[in-house]
Protein backbone atom coordinates (compact mmCIF):
# COMPACT_ATOMS: atom_id res chain seq x y z
CA UNK A 1 0.00 0.00 0.00
CA UNK A 2 2.78 2.71 1.07
CA UNK A 3 4.83 1.76 -1.85
CA UNK A 4 1.54 2.22 -4.44
CA UNK A 5 0.76 5.41 -2.78
CA UNK A 6 4.52 6.51 -2.85
CA UNK A 7 4.64 5.60 -6.54
CA UNK A 8 1.74 7.47 -7.21
CA UNK A 9 2.73 10.84 -5.82
CA UNK A 10 6.19 10.36 -6.82
CA UNK A 11 5.10 10.51 -11.16
CA UNK A 12 1.59 12.34 -10.52
CA UNK A 13 3.27 15.27 -7.90
CA UNK A 14 3.68 18.05 -10.84
CA UNK A 15 0.64 17.33 -12.61
CA UNK A 16 -1.27 17.98 -9.41
CA UNK A 17 0.89 20.65 -7.80
CA UNK A 18 0.08 22.33 -11.49
CA UNK A 19 -3.17 21.68 -10.72
CA UNK A 20 -3.37 22.84 -6.93
CA UNK A 21 -1.55 26.46 -8.34
CA UNK A 22 -3.89 27.44 -10.84
CA UNK A 23 -6.84 26.89 -8.58
CA UNK A 24 -5.50 28.95 -5.60
CA UNK A 25 -3.05 31.42 -7.57
CA UNK A 26 -0.23 31.44 -4.63
CA UNK A 27 2.46 28.41 -5.13
CA UNK A 28 2.61 28.24 -1.13
CA UNK A 29 -0.82 27.30 -0.88
CA UNK A 30 -0.84 25.37 -3.73
CA UNK A 31 1.36 23.52 -1.44
CA UNK A 32 -0.31 23.67 1.38
CA UNK A 33 -3.53 22.43 -0.83
CA UNK A 34 -2.14 19.51 -2.60
CA UNK A 35 -0.45 18.23 0.71
CA UNK A 36 -3.70 18.14 2.59
CA UNK A 37 -5.37 16.90 -0.04
CA UNK A 38 -2.37 14.14 -0.60
CA UNK A 39 -3.17 13.34 3.35
CA UNK A 40 -6.73 12.51 2.49
CA UNK A 41 -6.18 10.79 -0.43
CA UNK A 42 -4.00 8.48 1.67
CA UNK A 43 -6.43 7.72 4.61
CA UNK A 44 -8.71 6.20 1.90
CA UNK A 45 -6.07 4.45 -0.62
CA UNK A 46 -7.49 1.87 -0.02
CA UNK A 47 -10.99 1.99 -1.02
CA UNK A 48 -9.93 4.32 -4.07
CA UNK A 49 -10.48 2.68 -7.89
CA UNK A 50 -9.15 5.97 -9.39
CA UNK A 51 -6.52 7.82 -6.89
CA UNK A 52 -6.09 10.61 -9.32
CA UNK A 53 -9.40 11.27 -10.18
CA UNK A 54 -9.67 11.16 -6.31
CA UNK A 55 -7.06 13.83 -5.58
CA UNK A 56 -8.59 16.62 -8.29
CA UNK A 57 -11.76 16.05 -6.67
CA UNK A 58 -10.14 16.93 -3.15
CA UNK A 59 -8.03 19.50 -4.47
CA UNK A 60 -11.35 21.52 -5.91
CA UNK A 61 -13.50 20.99 -3.13
CA UNK A 62 -10.97 21.92 -0.29
CA UNK A 63 -9.55 24.83 -2.87
CA UNK A 64 -13.62 25.72 -2.54
CA UNK A 65 -13.87 25.46 1.48
CA UNK A 66 -10.69 27.34 2.06
CA UNK A 67 -11.75 30.51 -0.37
CA UNK A 68 -15.18 30.32 1.27
CA UNK A 69 -13.39 30.81 4.73
CA UNK A 70 -11.79 33.72 3.65
CA UNK A 71 -13.47 36.85 1.55
CA UNK A 72 -11.09 39.25 -0.32
CA UNK A 73 -12.25 43.22 -0.55
CA UNK A 74 -11.43 44.39 -3.85
CA UNK A 75 -10.13 47.93 -3.39
CA UNK A 76 -11.51 50.17 -6.63
CA UNK A 77 -10.00 53.16 -7.83
CA UNK A 78 -11.16 56.17 -10.14
CA UNK A 79 -8.79 55.39 -12.89
CA UNK A 80 -7.87 52.87 -15.43
CA UNK A 81 -4.02 51.74 -16.11
CA UNK A 82 -2.71 52.50 -19.24
CA UNK A 83 -2.08 49.92 -21.36
CA UNK A 84 0.97 48.62 -23.45
CA UNK A 85 1.01 49.48 -27.30
CA UNK A 86 2.56 47.12 -29.44
CA UNK A 87 4.93 46.12 -26.52
CA UNK A 88 7.39 42.78 -27.03
CA UNK A 89 6.12 42.17 -23.23
CA UNK A 90 2.22 41.76 -24.50
CA UNK A 91 2.08 38.20 -24.33
CA UNK A 92 2.92 38.29 -20.46
CA UNK A 93 0.30 41.29 -19.80
CA UNK A 94 -2.24 39.47 -20.92
CA UNK A 95 -1.07 36.30 -19.28
CA UNK A 96 -0.85 38.23 -15.79
CA UNK A 97 -3.71 40.13 -17.23
CA UNK A 98 -5.90 36.28 -17.68
CA UNK A 99 -4.73 35.22 -14.42
CA UNK A 100 -5.69 38.21 -12.34
CA UNK A 101 -9.20 37.54 -14.23
CA UNK A 102 -9.58 33.75 -13.35
CA UNK A 103 -8.65 34.48 -9.41
CA UNK A 104 -12.09 36.80 -9.51
CA UNK A 105 -14.12 33.91 -10.68
CA UNK A 106 -15.93 31.91 -7.85
CA UNK A 107 -13.81 28.71 -6.83
CA UNK A 108 -16.40 25.69 -8.54
CA UNK A 109 -16.07 28.10 -11.84
CA UNK A 110 -12.50 28.28 -11.71
CA UNK A 111 -12.09 24.83 -11.15
CA UNK A 112 -14.38 24.08 -14.20
CA UNK A 113 -11.89 25.96 -16.51
CA UNK A 114 -8.75 24.93 -14.74
CA UNK A 115 -10.20 21.02 -15.27
CA UNK A 116 -11.61 22.06 -18.72
CA UNK A 117 -8.95 24.18 -20.35
CA UNK A 118 -5.81 23.91 -18.28
CA UNK A 119 -5.66 20.19 -17.60
CA UNK A 120 -7.60 19.89 -21.15
CA UNK A 121 -9.53 16.90 -19.56
CA UNK A 122 -12.88 16.04 -20.99
CA UNK A 123 -16.56 17.59 -19.99
CA UNK A 124 -17.56 14.49 -18.76
CA UNK A 125 -14.24 13.74 -17.06
CA UNK A 126 -14.47 17.33 -15.07
CA UNK A 127 -17.73 16.89 -14.59
CA UNK A 128 -17.47 13.00 -12.47
CA UNK A 129 -14.07 14.83 -11.26
CA UNK A 130 -16.19 17.47 -9.39
CA UNK A 131 -19.42 15.05 -8.93
CA UNK A 132 -21.59 17.13 -10.67
CA UNK A 133 -23.43 17.24 -14.35
CA UNK A 134 -22.25 17.64 -17.68
CA UNK A 135 -24.62 20.04 -17.69
CA UNK A 136 -23.32 21.97 -14.79
CA UNK A 137 -19.63 21.77 -16.32
CA UNK A 138 -21.08 23.24 -19.35
CA UNK A 139 -22.53 26.34 -17.97
CA UNK A 140 -20.33 26.88 -15.58
CA UNK A 141 -17.50 26.86 -18.25
CA UNK A 142 -19.52 29.15 -20.76
CA UNK A 143 -20.60 31.41 -18.11
CA UNK A 144 -16.89 31.78 -16.57
CA UNK A 145 -15.49 32.53 -20.41
CA UNK A 146 -18.15 35.15 -20.79
CA UNK A 147 -17.05 36.73 -17.46
CA UNK A 148 -13.40 36.43 -18.99
CA UNK A 149 -14.13 38.12 -21.73
CA UNK A 150 -16.12 40.93 -20.16
CA UNK A 151 -12.84 41.34 -17.14
CA UNK A 152 -11.25 44.88 -17.94
CA UNK A 153 -8.38 43.84 -18.18
CA UNK A 154 -8.67 41.11 -20.86
CA UNK A 155 -8.62 42.38 -24.38
CA UNK A 156 -10.75 41.15 -27.55
CA UNK A 157 -9.39 40.12 -30.62
CA UNK A 158 -6.55 42.49 -32.27
CA UNK A 159 -8.47 42.26 -35.79
CA UNK A 160 -12.59 42.33 -35.70
CA UNK A 161 -13.84 39.27 -37.71
CA UNK A 162 -15.82 41.27 -40.36
CA UNK A 163 -18.40 39.01 -42.50
CA UNK A 164 -16.93 39.00 -46.38
CA UNK A 165 -19.82 40.47 -48.49
CA UNK A 166 -20.80 38.03 -51.04
CA UNK A 167 -19.71 38.39 -54.75
CA UNK A 168 -21.87 39.66 -56.89
CA UNK A 169 -22.29 37.64 -60.29
CA UNK A 170 -22.96 39.01 -63.69
CA UNK A 171 -24.83 36.80 -66.11
CA UNK A 172 -24.09 37.46 -69.60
Amino acid sequence: MEEHFRDFVTSRWQAMLRTAYLLTGDHGRAEDLLQTALVRTHRRWNRIDDPELYTRRVLANLNISWWRRRRITEHLTGTVPETAVQDPHTGYETRDALWTAMLTLPPRMRAVLVLRYFEDLPEAEVARTLGCSLGTVKSQASRGLERLRGHPGITGDPEPRTATPPRETTTP
